[in-house]
């Protein structure tokens, strides 16, 4: 018998897979955290599945999410990826990849890292919610607003605070598995 899961992972195995093993997951790597950003920058208008089946796309044009590689990305780094067919084709989101690995090596040279940045939004520790249903999950919160406001005065691009709560959502900064999910207990009391 197939465990209960929240909604919108449907029954596609690649989506489902994301559900059951990544996402709410509490992440703390630099380099993993900036991939989930230009991610979920990538998805803006589209649909999550779209960007699940483009991942490993995005890992070989984006050379694994380096960001000291990223940064330093020209216009004829621009036009490759544009041509690029494993990614979402548009210029705006690979201008904003860019700049936000420029702005990662900026937060990198503080303490804490991109790490420290973006987990202060919920001191540290993963918000733990209580959702019946998928209409009660929010799109966006106080945080996200906060994390928006605040990397768009760094120079990020694609942060709104929509984005930035899927993101939150995605890095496990917020459990926003449904009560009635396998993973919302796994999650709400990680094992020690």
């Amino acid at each position: 018998m197939e465990p209960e899961r929240c909604p919108w992972c449907g029954a596609d195995p690649l989506y489902r897979a994301y559900h059951d093993q990544q996402w709410g997951v509490p992440l703390h790597d630099d380099r993993c955290l900036f991939e989930m950003l230009v991610l979920e920058g990538a998805q803006a208008g589209l649909s999550w599945l779209t960007i699940l089946r483009k991942r490993e796309g995005y890992r070989v044009a984006f050379e694994n999410f380096d960001p000291e590689r990223i940064a330093r990305y020209d216009a004829t780094q621009v036009a490759r990826l544009l041509a690029h067919p494993g990614i979402v084709r548009n210029r705006l989101k690979i201008q904003a990849a860019i700049r936000n690995a420029q702005g990662v090596l900026r937060l990198q040279e503080r303490p804490g890292g991109l790490d420290g940045f973006l987990w202060r939004y919920v001191d540290g520790q993963p918000q733990q919610n209580a959702w019946r249903i998928l209409a009660d999950v929010p799109t966006s919160s106080p945080q996200a607003e906060a994390m928006s406001r605040d990397l768009r005065r760094l120079d990020f691009s694609f942060v709104g605070p929509t984005i930035c709560y899927a993101f939150m959502q995605a890095v496990g900064m917020v459990n926003d598995h449904l009560i009635s999910c396998f993973r919302y207990q796994a999650l709400a009391h990680p094992p020690t």
